[in-house]
């Protein structure tokens, strides 16, 4: 009598959907681009966020004690040393400048958490209606989720994978943390949802953001016009020379309109409250 082997039954093939090497592969980049175009809007869904106010700018910029903190450092190190070498009064200049700017990581601090106290207090069902929304990094973005939670409102954090930049900062719930690899899907989130947008001082990634929002809503590919605050006159003229591009005719001087530049934190409440009001309040 012979008795038959039993043939092992053969593994189902991995799927597709859960081949990571695949999802990973170059091949697959429209699928991972799809990826951060809905998931972020079905968690911003779930979350009950309707509308939101997004500050945004320098990275690198510290509060103000900090700045001091470090800038008295390099100053030791440099009156200690016997010869200090370039790189030292490198570090000197930079430091000077990081206490220069310290001031506005203080006033998107102050201004985010006045913009979130007063959605807080929104009469009905309007309470808590805009949401204030960064790019969850570190600097000014750390400085907008920081205001937000002083103010007990929760807010939104729209990171970007980077391989010289530091996680996402402690101030944004777990739910509305984000972190994105591609760049103009980052930005489709910042403007999407976007009531108002507040630009401090910032270097390329800030200049960036600012005028893509104004090229959508110059070219009238968003039917959207939030109101565009940049915060910080003396940074911002010595920057962009907004009046220059009008006297050279490569924009209209009606588009000077879609910005305003405020100079405290009381100036930028009372303009964005008062537009808020005007368009979706009343």
């Amino acid at each position: 009598m012979t008795t038959s082997k039993s043939t092992p039954e053969q593994e189902w093939p991995l799927k597709a959907y859960k081949n990571i090497d695949f999802l990973n592969s170059d091949s697959a980049r429209q699928i991972r681009i799809l990826c951060e175009m809905i998931e972020p809007g079905i968690r911003l869904e779930s979350a009950g966020i309707r509308d939101t106010l997004v500050l945004f700018g320098s990275a690198r910029l510290v509060e103000p004690q900090i700045a001091a903190e470090q800038l008295d450092r390099i100053k030791t190190t440099i009156e200690a040393a016997a010869e200090p070498g370039v790189d030292l009064h490198r570090q000197l200049h930079k430091a000077e400048a990081m206490l220069r700017s310290a001031p506005y990581y203080q006033a998107a601090m102050e201004l985010s958490e006045a913009l979130a106290d007063w959605s807080l207090n929104l009469p009905g069902e309007d309470s808590g209606r805009f949401t204030i929304c960064s790019g969850g990094g570190p600097g000014i973005m750390e400085a907008a989720n920081r205001g937000a939670k002083n103010a007990g409102a929760q807010s939104i954090g729209l990171g970007i994978s980077l391989p010289f930049e530091q996680s996402m900062n402690p101030y944004i719930p777990a739910a509305l943390s984000f972190e994105f690899h591609y760049f103009f899907v980052r930005k489709y989130w910042f403007v999407s949802m976007a009531k108002a947008l507040v630009a401090f001082p910032g270097g390329f990634g800030t200049l960036d953001e600012l005028f893509e929002t104004l090229t959508l809503i110059q070219t009238k590919k968003t039917e959207k016009v939030p109101p565009i605050v940049l915060y910080g006159r003396e940074f911002w003229e010595q920057i962009v020379n907004f009046e220059a591009l009008v006297e050279w005719g490569t924009i209209s001087p009606e588009d000077l309109e879609l910005i305003r530049i405020v100079d405290s934190v009381e100036e930028a409440l009372e303009y964005i409250t008062a537009q808020l009001s005007a368009r979706y309040l009343i």
